[in-house]
């Protein structure tokens, strides 16, 4: 665990793949393979504490009372369009949990996020929201999509993402102190342009093949 509300995933085999990633010879093809296998690692992390009830089944031997989740199914929320590479990852683990999508991109001179589309299901208000997105750089996008979603009146709100700079967590988590962060790495700083160093450059361009 690092700062309050912040959790680095320090798993070896988080940590193995990611390196992999990070490296620049790395295909697109396997930065996306990579990117879904860490995601479903993330996902167990993010949902650890999830509420169990019980319900009575059969198995081959014998009735008994199982473990099952409590309570409306959970909603993944991809920060478009980067995010949608953990979405894919983490909905193998949770296949049926809702989706939302906000629409975001970075404004390259000023570092704004400027929105063009939002969906999300109906009851945010009692449902768990997962927010995704590779990248936790200036945090200016992170920032705005959980604010949209507690405008939709998301209460419980959590944030995972690849790789963080510590810039945008100190930032993020004094917008949104309530919104705990999960993340594979915690890296040195960010660029004069807002990227991640060492990082892994742009999570979108890796990922569909784009400069």
């Amino acid at each position: 665990m690092g700062k309050k509300g912040v959790m680095v995933v320090d798993h070896p085999l988080v940590q193995h793949k990611l390196t992999i990633m990070r490296d620049v010879k790395t295909s697109t093809a396997g930065f996306r393979q990579l990117l879904r296998e860490i995601a479903g690692l993330l996902c167990y992390e993010a949902t650890r504490d999830l509420k169990l009830t019980s319900k009575p089944i059969q198995t081959p031997m014998a009735e008994m009372d199982a473990p099952t989740l409590a309570g409306k199914k959970l909603v993944f929320a991809s920060i478009l369009r980067a995010g949608n590479g953990l979405l894919e990852g983490m909905l193998e683990m949770v296949p049926s949990a809702r989706v939302a999508h906000v629409g975001l991109y970075r404004d390259h001179k000023t570092l704004e996020p400027v929105e063009y589309y939002f969906k999300a299901p109906e009851d945010l208000s009692e449902r768990l929201v997962i927010v995704v997105d590779p990248m936790l750089a200036t945090a200016n996008s992170a920032i705005a999509a959980v604010q949209r979603l507690k405008d939709q009146n998301a209460r419980n709100l959590r944030f995972v993402c690849l790789l963080a700079a510590p810039e945008g967590v100190e930032k993020f988590t004094k917008a949104h102190p309530d919104v705990p962060v999960i993340t594979a790495a915690i890296d040195s700083h960010l660029n004069e342009k807002g990227y991640i160093v060492p990082g892994l450059g742009d999570a979108g361009d890796r990922m569909y093949g784009t400069k």
